[in-house]
């Protein structure tokens, strides 16, 4: 392996002075600085991540908690453009990213002791159970810590306004002469009891009724039980004309299952979904949406946990939102007038 003591006795220089140059420092002249990287390059030099630790006592690399109760893992499309934002943002500042869980190699450990064991410099928590005693572990250790879509009073958190869009999408279909509004919740999570508030207060601003019948509690990313969800409502003496879903995977069931009613969408019901994935605008109709922003989303959690890492006397913890739009597609149409 070619070490900088073999690129120094190869250019007459110090192995100081490779150091410098191959890690861009301004004190070595520019045509020096492009000697000496050309040289490592024709020597296949590459660097050495342990002796890198050892210098800067980093390891430059990044975990990911990543659990959903669906076990979808990275077919969870909005979580996996999250994650793919967040490992483009980490590889632009030279982390890696590593998936870390309780289980390594059939031993069993804590997530924060696999932290630990793999030394990595900060952690970022996407999608997972919150109210986990591994999550707490993790949030009272001493690793930078980054929530997505949660928020811990000590930690920084990136969230996604999900009050607001559920809001306007509300607003939305209220423009096109809903008044009969229902809603199938996520499985209990701070971004469920967000929207639900968010639904709740829209409902009110619009001056409409709030029917308890029409609030029903669901799951994310389950089209099954949304499907079932969708025919209770349908099967109501007085079914809602607007039909709000926990998400554009699982409004697959509820398009579905207004399908197997014999109604069409939207002549007969509207549906909305919520994420704004890219297969919501392959389905016929279109969905109708809110498009969550996960390239910010994944950059903004990405640059502020490397912040917390390299500058942490001078990163706060804070929360940052990041707002969406909502894309009006074909399933949420106008009312009826008789």
């Amino acid at each position: 392996m070619v070490s900088l003591k073999d690129i120094s006795a190869k250019c007459g220089v110090s192995v100081a002075t490779v150091s410098k140059a191959l890690n861009g420092h301004k004190d070595v002249s520019s045509a020096t600085r492009e000697r000496l990287i050309k040289a490592a390059k024709e020597m296949g030099y590459f660097p050495n991540s342990q002796a890198r630790a050892l210098k800067t006592n980093r390891t430059y690399n990044l975990g990911v908690m990543f659990l959903d109760a669906a076990e979808s893992g990275l077919t969870h499309e909005f979580f996996a453009k999250i994650l793919n934002s967040f490992k483009t943002e980490a590889e632009n500042h030279g982390y890696d990213i590593t998936f870390i869980n309780r289980n390594i190699g059939g031993k069993k450990m804590t997530t924060y002791e696999h932290c630990k064991y793999r030394n990595i410099d900060g952690i970022i928590i996407a999608c997972t159970d919150f109210t986990d005693p591994d999550v707490y572990e993790v949030i009272n250790g001493d690793i930078p810590v980054v929530t997505i879509d949660h928020i811990f009073d000590c930690r920084t958190a990136i969230i996604s306004d999900n009050a607001a869009g559920i809001g306007q999408l509300v607003d939305y279909a209220v423009r096109l002469g809903h008044t009969k509004l229902a809603l199938i919740q996520g499985n209990k999570s701070s971004v469920a009891e967000k929207r639900y508030a968010g639904f709740v207060k829209a409902v009110a601003t619009n001056g409409l009724e709030l029917k308890n019948e029409y609030i029903l509690n669901g799951d994310f990313h389950n089209p099954d039980m949304t499907y079932t969800l969708t025919k209770e409502l349908l099967h109501l003496p007085e079914p809602p004309t607007c039909i709000f879903m926990p998400d554009d995977y699982s409004a697959i069931g509820g398009l579905n299952a207004v399908k197997d009613c014999g109604l069409r969408v939207p002549e007969d019901v509207s549906v909305a979904g919520y994420d704004g994935i890219a297969l919501s605008q392959l389905l016929s109709p279109k969905l109708t949406t809110y498009k969550q922003d996960t390239a910010t989303l994944g950059k903004h959690a990405a640059s502020r946990l490397i912040s917390l890492i390299e500058n942490p006397s001078t990163t706060f913890n804070e929360v940052l939102t990041v707002n969406g739009e909502v894309i009006c597609g074909e399933s949420v149409g106008a009312v009826k007038r008789h």
